[in-house]
């Protein structure tokens, strides 16, 4: 099919077990099993990890909750007592310069807020319904392959001695991405070559401030931080630097990031006063894209797909949304074999076009020049309302949209030539008082 890679095995002509098998019971996994259940399809997910776990990406964006009341799995979400986010604000490290986003703002929006969310829960209830939608899940249970033949797949698991067929398969392994890394499909970013390090406090005080709900992002001169609450006082805290600096730095993911924290004013904060409860985890070049998505049987969707750096909490929203699209593709295909082309192009295109424009706001997030013109908005031919969109998972849709985003980003240009636009910025915090140094001591 047009050059695709597929892996062709003599066929023992054995009926199908599942019309689809599903590698990964995140997210993507869990909103596709959920989508080909309510057609009717029989599925299995294959999760090689016990459920509830533990999980990074605590912060939803709107253009998600189409698909989970679609799915009809919202209402489960409503009642799990996550943390409502009608927003976000990024800071200057020096603290000069701060503006809020919020999702109300945006062009016509049909959701007005999202979730903070504890991922084992978030996750857990997604597999769930997933499995009282009708998908067999089987938890740890770890996919070492799989085979491609004419009328199928078969999925050889670890210790296991005899295949699982189906029809198709949907990998959604996460950044494991086995197919992809199998047909040698992934691309790495190098102007995206991060180390994050991160962990989890619990404060000592509750507020039911609603700006203590928000997603804050804090932009040093090398590096930038997350802030992000979740339920029941807890805050996830975590800073992404280059590879090359976290390098130089010499220091262990614990010690580069209590040093990196104790230099940031705008991000100690919210630290004091704060206990942590986890240990500090760490993740490297963890930005990729991946040239091809479709094959004779296969699918990509979620993390395996592509992911983009984490800055505008894509990672989630990319996963539900392709997660549903792949389900609807397959039951399409399986519908009429005959518009398999078509159905996968369309997939394609859907899928890379939001990863597309994840990776140039994300690519433009770390010049100088964006952050001091989206510090600094000035309302013109509904700019702010349209950024807004897109910053809760909306692309540009009509050529209004299209070319108000093009001369959001020609003003970054003009920003990085002159300098004028707008005030520059250091995001150079101040040095701190002998006084604030003896308090901490």
């Amino acid at each position: 099919m047009d050059g695709r890679p597929l892996l062709l095995y003599p066929s023992l002509r054995m009926p199908s077990q599942f019309d689809v098998a599903i590698i990964g019971g995140g997210p993507a996994g869990s909103v596709a099993g959920s989508v080909l259940a309510r057609y009717g399809r029989s599925v299995v997910i294959f999760e090689r990890e016990k459920f509830p776990r533990f999980q990074v990406g605590e912060s939803t964006i709107p253009a998600s909750l189409d698909t989970l009341q679609r799915i009809g799995v919202k209402e489960k979400i409503d009642q799990a007592g996550f943390l409502t986010k009608d927003g976000g604000e990024i800071v200057s490290a020096c603290g000069g310069a701060r503006a809020k986003f919020f999702f109300r703002n945006a062009l016509n929006p049909r959701w007005k807020t999202a979730y903070q969310i504890d991922r084992m829960t978030f996750d857990d209830i997604l597999l769930r319904h997933a499995q009282s939608s009708g998908c067999e899940v089987r938890e740890e249970t770890r996919v070492e392959s799989v085979e491609f033949s004419a009328d199928g797949v078969a999925l050889h698991c670890k210790g296991s001695p005899t295949p699982t067929r189906a029809a198709y398969v949907i990998d959604c392994s996460g950044r494991s991405s086995l197919l992809a890394n199998r047909f040698r499909l992934k691309e790495s970013f190098p102007h995206l070559k991060k180390f994050s390090v991160y962990s989890y406090y619990q404060r000592n005080s509750k507020s039911n401030d609603p700006e203590d709900g928000y997603t804050r992002m804090i932009r040093g001169n090398d590096a930038w931080f997350w802030v992000i609450p979740i339920a029941d006082g807890k805050i996830s805290v975590g800073v992404v630097m280059d590879l090359e600096r976290f390098n130089q730095l010499k220091l262990s993911p614990e010690e580069a990031l209590n040093r990196t924290i104790e230099e940031q004013p705008e991000v100690r904060k919210w630290v004091e006063n704060t206990t942590r409860y986890m240990p500090v985890f760490a993740t490297a070049d963890f930005s990729y894209a991946v040239r091809q998505l479709t094959g004779e049987r296969w699918i990509l969707a979620g993390d395996a797909a592509g992911f983009i750096d984490p800055v505008f909490s894509s990672g989630i929203y990319i996963a539900i949304y392709s997660g549903e699209k792949a389900g609807e593709t397959l039951n399409s295909v399986l519908t009429d074999p005959g518009q398999t082309g078509v159905a996968y192009r369309r997939y394609e295109r859907a899928v890379q076009k939001r990863l597309a424009s994840y990776l140039k706001l994300s690519s433009a997030w770390y010049t100088k020049e964006f952050i001091e013109i989206f510090l600094h908005p000035r309302e013109m031919l509904n700019m702010v309302a349209i950024v807004n969109s897109v910053l809760g998972g909306n692309p540009p849709r009509t050529l209004r949209e299209r070319l108000v985003m093009a001369l959001f980003y020609f003003l970054v240009y003009l920003q990085g030539r002159t300098g004028k636009l707008v005030p520059q910025l250091t995001f150079q915090p101040e040095a701190p008082r002998a006084e604030e140094i003896g308090a901490r001591i």
